[in-house]
């Protein structure tokens, strides 16, 4: 799904920072072409790319068969929002927002 990313906050990402960040958040991170990949949790793969200085386009696959508890999906999905907030600059509230705001214009 592509996020819009905050005014001027592509400084916090561009070169080696957004690899860097997933390395901080996620525990690994492999670069594959221009795609950056990782896994955590239930996620078996979060694949991110820069579209351009304000659209981020993040990717999840989860793990096939998995049968975890709850608090591993919770945990998951907490890391995986913390990692969006920390690229995008908005909360997951203002993403929400954003996008629902893009679908009723037809953008989505």
């Amino acid at each position: 799904m592509e996020y819009d990313i905050k005014k001027g906050w592509f400084k916090n990402i561009e070169g080696d920072l957004l690899e860097a960040m997933m390395r901080d958040v996620f525990g690994n991170v492999a670069r594959e072409g221009d795609v950056l990949v990782s896994s955590y949790g239930v996620l078996d793969r979060i694949e991110v790319r820069v579209v351009s200085k304000t659209i981020l386009d993040i990717t999840t696959v989860n793990k096939d068969g998995c049968t975890t508890d709850d608090e591993a999906i919770l945990d998951s999905k907490r890391r995986l929002n913390e990692f969006a907030e920390k690229a995008t600059g908005f909360d997951a509230k203002a993403r929400m927002k954003r996008a629902q705001k893009k679908a009723k214009e037809g953008k989505l």
